[in-house]
C-alpha cells in the first residue's frame, strides 16, 4: 500500500485509534521532515530534539499531535528518560508504531588526521545510538507490533574518500539493520533502511566548515599531501548543498515503510540514486579511484 492510500494514522494495519512514532534527530533535515510529514498523516508524534529552539519551531510548524522530546541519542540516560517519557504519556493502552532512527552527523577529513574522539563521536550518534534507542523502546513496539526505520545512506555501500568516519557508522547501520530484522521478524516487528542519496540538509554545511578545520590543522606538508582531494571533496559538498533531493522525498520513503502493509526491507530514495549505487557497485575499484581523482565520483 502507497502512502497516498494511507493518509490518516487512523488506518494502519486497520486500527482505529491514533498511533505514535517516535523520530530522532527531527531537530532539522531528514528527521524534521519526517515529523512533519507523520504528523500530516494523523500520527501522535514524538519528535526528538536537543533544544528548546528546534522544539519550538517544530510545534508551531505542526499540529498539537506533534510534541516535542529531549532525545540525545548518544547519552544513554536521555534515551531511557525519552522512553519513560513515552511509555508514561502513552499509558496501558497507547500504541506506539514504530520508531524512526534519523539522528546523524557527518565527521569527514583524511582519516589518517581524523581524531579518534571524532571517530568515537561519529559511530556514537550514528550507530550505537539508534541500537540504544530500538533496546530502550523495544518493549513499546513488541506490545503493539510496531516497526523500525532506520534512516541509512548509500555511504552504506558505497565507501569514498574523505568520509570515512561517516561511511564506517553508514556500513556498520546496515549491518545492525539487517541484523534487527532477522532477530525480530518472528516477533512480528518489521524493520526496514531508508536509503537516500544526495539530500539538502544542513549537515553538508556543518561537513564542510569541519573539513575547512581540519585543513586548517593540518601541517604544511599534510596539508600538499591531500591539497587535491580536499579540493574535490571541497567542491563536491558545495554540489550537494545545491542539488541535493529535498528531505520531504525521504520522509515520504520513511511514511511508506511504517504504514504498507508489506514493508520493504530497503527503500532506495530517488532514480538518480538508485542509479548511481548500480553503476558504483559494477565498476572496479581502480576505477572508482581514478575517476574520484577527478571529481567524477
Amino acid at each position: 500500500m502507497s502512502t497516498l492510500g494511507v493518509p490518516r494514522a487512523e488506518r494502519v494495519d486497520g486500527a482505529d485509534a491514533v498511533r505514535a512514532v517516535v523520530v530522532t534527530g527531527a531537530s532539522s533535515g531528514i528527521g524534521e521532515a519526517a515529523a512533519l510529514e507523520l504528523d500530516r498523516c494523523g500520527f501522535k508524534v514524538f519528535a526528538g530534539v536537543r533544544g528548546p529552539a528546534a522544539a519550538e519551531r517544530l510545534a508551531a510548524a505542526a499540529s498539537t499531535r506533534l510534541a516535542p522530546l529531549e532525545l540525545d541519542v548518544a547519552r544513554e540516560e536521555s534515551v531511557r528518560a525519552a522512553a519513560d517519557a513515552v511509555a508514561g504519556e502513552l499509558g496501558e493502552e497507547g500504541v506506539l508504531a514504530g520508531v524512526v532512527n534519523s539522528a546523524g552527523i557527518v565527521v569527514s577529513g583524511p582519516l589518517e588526521h581524523v581524531s579518534l574522539a571524532d571517530f568515537r563521536r561519529q559511530l556514537d550518534v550514528n550507530v550505537v545510538g539508534p541500537l540504544a534507542v530500538v533496546q530502550a523502546f523495544l518493549p513499546l513496539l513488541r506490545r503493539s507490533g510496531g516497526r523500525i526505520v532506520n534512516v541509512g545512506s548509500t555511504s552504506g555501500r558505497i565507501a569514498g574518500p574523505m568520509i570515512g568516519p561517516y561511511c564506517a557508522s553508514k556500513f556498520a547501520l546496515e549491518a545492525l539493520t539487517k541484523v534487527m530484522a532477522a532477530e525480530l521478524h518472528a516477533q512480528g516487528i518489521r524493520v526496514s533502511l531508508i536509503e537516500p542519496g544526495v539530500v539538502a540538509t544542513p549537515l553538508w554545511k556543518k561537513a564542510r566548515a569541519a573539513e575547512e578545520a581540519l585543513a586548517a590543522r593540518l601541517r604544511c606538508e599534510d596539508r600538499d599531501r591531500y591539497a587535491a582531494a580536499l579540493g574535490v571533496r571541497r567542491r563536491r559538498l558545495r554540489e550537494l548543498e545545491d542539488a541535493g533531493e529535498p528531505p520531504g522525498r525521504v520522509a515520504a520513503a520513511i511514511v511508506e515503510a511504517l504504514t504498507s502493509r508489506r514493508p520493504k526491507p530497503r527503500y532506495v530514495v530517488g532514480f538518480r540514486t538508485r542509479l548511481r549505487v548500480a553503476v558504483t557497485l559494477s565498476l572496479p575499484d581502480a576505477w572508482l579511484h581514478r575517476l574520484r581523482a577527478r571529481g567524477s565520483g
